[in-house]
């Protein structure tokens, strides 16, 4: 990437002044004399240069004061602050469309379009979305939070906006990340073939498509994409359509174009192959210069991609030094610079248990492979990339390749391992089961943030994947209820050859320190009977995190109403422990299911249809609790668990209300319906 040079429109942001800001108590104690004049887009079309430069500067201190106390996606929203500003001000927004990928680097435009007294709950309970909302915003023009789908959605904008004869422009801002994803591709292509005037921003702020050009390219760039060749190419495509000259001038006329801009750029080269005008590279901090370009941009006669090169963290130099860190973090110290301590640090997460477990088992076994779609960190394969890096390999943001990948290796008897978070998985569905599960091939599906994740809100949560999956042929699913039996399960998907096997898992930290002994192989589809009282009144069937859960439950159950309850770590959805099902559930009047995962073909439903299949639901009463038809909002973990009720106390008024109400005759004997 070029070292962006041009700091004359970015006011320097002292690190004491930011800690002054922070320990105010009222409002966001940053003094923002222009921003406080801006209370919607419009307000910026009126402001100079030079004002719009301070109202940069200003919008990144307060979005450094805010998310330092209030934890947020920091590093991509302090690359984008000026590009935000410039398409803002060029574009009349919400008439014109702005459509954001992903969604992390929108802090900004939210800050901008009415939302700026609502930043200190932002991915709070309660609060807006850390991601562009429909719902949330007019300004919100997309609703988005998987990479990739901009332009894609952009393009159909715009072309609905020409069938309803609307004059209106359509901006896509995409990253150079989110641009690996083959849907963006796809997007480029048929609206390179629909030859609308889209607008397609890449923010660039790691790694350049091509070598650093210089001015001489900005400067060619704007000359052959200016208001003067621009009206020329017009009036020569108008005087074509007359039939006054011939099509084949204007097509020449963009030929020789193409041709000079290729000549220095193969970005230009690459875009052009779509069809689509190429602008750049220009730098993303001057105000002045994406103001200028994106001028030229609006009257183009096509599509035209403006490549806009950023610094991921910009103005805030620990986020700049470590923009990975940075990305999404809690509240941190501006004094120390420090992430905030989570709590419960000293257990290791589900991801971190997995990244060593992958590693050990990978250097007792050469055939085990690391596959991520540009998560590392994220689903700990960051282990195996520093330890064995030939056996490491990231795709991209590319899921459907990275699923298809793996099944090509295990064609040739690999055992790839892909780590794919929940919701991100639903990407590569198809891929699933064409290229895997028909095959029958023994890839290893990683199923990092299974459940409700938290403050990522709807767009995250995992809670379909036991639904999506279980249907398939070949298929096998588990979910560990703590750390240890993650190990277990792992160890025993690699040794699985019999088909695909995914194992889900959630957020955070993991119960259990039972890490470092030899790992054992379950038997697949068996249950674990976790809580056995010699009298039981109630069976609890649970699975992952859910079954400590279950025992809080129980033990408060028996010690509070006299309730005996018996429970069982299913540990396969797919298969059912069927044979220990039907002796357990034969035995009880009363089954309660729970699950972090949808009710609607998820781990209740599967053992609802086993039960109405042996003819075990008759004279028993069934509960089964898990999500409702809804998508979750955002929030904690401990907020949402409570919000869908799959806390301790709900469990247990759940179970202590069907005995109350007498909803199992006869009762097993008599309870004691108050609380010592």
């Amino acid at each position: 990437m070029a070292n962006l040079k041009n700091e004359k429109n970015v006011r320097p942001i002292t690190e004491s002044s930011l800690v002054d800001h922070q320990n105010k108590e009222h409002g966001s104690g940053i003094d923002t004399p222009i921003f406080d004049r801006v209370h919607s887009p419009a307000d910026l079309r009126g402001l100079s240069i030079d004002e719009l430069s301070t109202l940069c500067a200003e919008l990144r201190q307060e979005l450094i004061h805010t998310v330092s106390r209030v934890g947020g996606h920091f590093a991509s929203s302090l690359g984008v602050v000026e590009l935000t500003v410039a398409c803002h001000k060029v574009f009349d927004t919400p008439h014109d469309r702005i459509v954001w990928d992903v969604g992390h680097q929108t802090y900004i435009h939210k800050m901008l379009t009415g939302r700026r007294h609502k930043m200190g709950k932002v991915r709070q309970f309660g609060g807006i979305s850390g991601f562009p909302r429909r719902e949330e915003s007019v300004f919100d023009a997309f609703g988005v939070a998987h990479a990739g789908t901009s332009i894609s959605a952009a393009s159909g904008m715009l072309e609905a906006s020409c069938l309803k004869n609307e004059e209106r422009k359509v901006v896509a801002i995409i990253g150079d990340g989110a641009l690996t994803a083959g849907m963006a591709f796809e997007a480029l292509n048929h609206s390179g073939h629909l030859h609308r005037n889209l607008i397609v921003i890449l923010n660039d702020n790691e790694m350049s498509i091509a070598p650093n050009v210089g001015a001489l390219s900005r400067a060619l760039s704007r000359t052959l994409s200016g208001k003067i060749s621009t009206t020329l190419r017009r009036q020569i495509k108008l005087l074509v359509e007359k039939g006054i000259l011939p099509r084949a001038l204007y097509r020449a006329l963009d030929k020789v174009e193409e041709a000079t801009q290729g000549f220095l750029s193969t970005s230009a080269m690459l875009f052009g192959a779509f069809d689509y005008r190429y602008i750049g590279p220009v730098d993303g901090h001057d105000i002045s210069q994406i103001i200028e370009v994106l001028e030229c941009a609006r009257v183009q006669d096509g599509p035209v991609l403006i490549h806009a090169q950023t610094t991921k963290g910009k103005g805030y130099t620990p986020a700049e030094q470590d923009p990975v860190k940075f990305h999404g973090i809690g509240p941190f110290s501006l004094q120390e610079k420090l992430l905030t301590e989570k709590p419960n640090a000293a257990l290791p997460s589900y991801t971190d248990v997995f990244g060593e477990a992958l590693v050990e088992f990978a250097q007792a076994d050469s055939r085990v492979i690391g596959i991520t779609a540009a998560m590392p960190d994220g689903t700990g394969l960051s282990y195996l990339r520093e330890i064995i890096p030939e056996r490491y390999f990231d795709t991209g943001i590319a899921e459907q390749h990275a699923v298809t990948f793996a099944a090509g290796m295990a064609c040739e008897g690999l055992r790839p391992v892909c780590a794919i978070y929940s919701t991100f998985l639903q990407r590569a569905y198809d891929q699933v089961v064409h290229d895997v599960c028909i095959q029958s091939l023994p890839v290893v599906f990683a199923m990092d943030r299974a459940g409700l994740v938290g403050a990522d809100g709807p767009t995250h949560h995992g809670v379909f994947d036991i639904a999506f999956l279980r249907t398939l042929p070949n298929m096998t699913i588990m979910a560990p209820r703590d750390a240890a039996e993650l190990r277990n399960m792992l160890y025993t998907a690699i040794q699985h050859t019999d088909g695909p096997i995914a194992i889900r898992y959630p957020r955070g930290n993991a119960s259990g320190t039972d890490i470092f002994g030899k790992p054992s192989i379950l038997q697949i589809g068996s249950s674990e009977v976790v809580r056995s009282p010699s009298v039981s009144d109630v069976l609890i069937l649970a699975i992952g995190n859910c079954v400590a859960t279950s025992l809080e439950a129980a033990i408060d159950l028996s010690k509070d109403w006299g309730i005996e309850a018996s429970v069982v770590n299913a540990r396969f959805v797919k298969p059912l422990d069927e044979e220990l099902l039907h002796d357990l559930v034969s035995k009880h009047k009363l089954v309660v299911t729970i699950e972090d995962h949808a009710l609607m073909g998820g781990f209740g439903s599967a053992v609802l249809e086993f039960m109405a299949e042996t003819g075990l639901t008759s004279g028993r009463a069934i509960i089964r609790l898990g999500i409702e038809d809804d998508f979750v909002t955002h929030g904690s973990q401990r907020e949402l668990y409570e919000l869908c009720k799959l806390d301790k106390n709900h469990l247990i008024d759940r179970i202590t209300k069907a005995l109350k109400h007498s909803l199992i005759e006869p009762l097993p004997h008599q309870f004691n319906f108050h609380q010592n």
